[in-house]
């Protein structure tokens, strides 16, 4: 899988491209905003960690 990041600054230009990105859907394509992307990333992270019960969350609460 191949991953493009398109900077656009102008709303009217990323409605054009969205239009025309979202016809492709149908073929695979995945879009996925760079704010999402980094959100994923983190929650990811959080997978890799150390399971703490709510327990011991409640004693390290302060």
């Amino acid at each position: 899988m191949q991953t493009l990041t398109i900077n656009i600054a102008n709303d009217t230009l990323v409605d054009k491209v969205m239009w025309l990105l979202e016809h492709f859907k149908n073929d695979g394509l995945e879009i996925v905003s760079k704010e999402d992307m980094e959100d994923l990333k983190l929650l990811k992270a959080t997978r890799e960690e150390d399971i703490l019960s709510f327990e011991e969350y409640l004693k390290n609460e302060n």
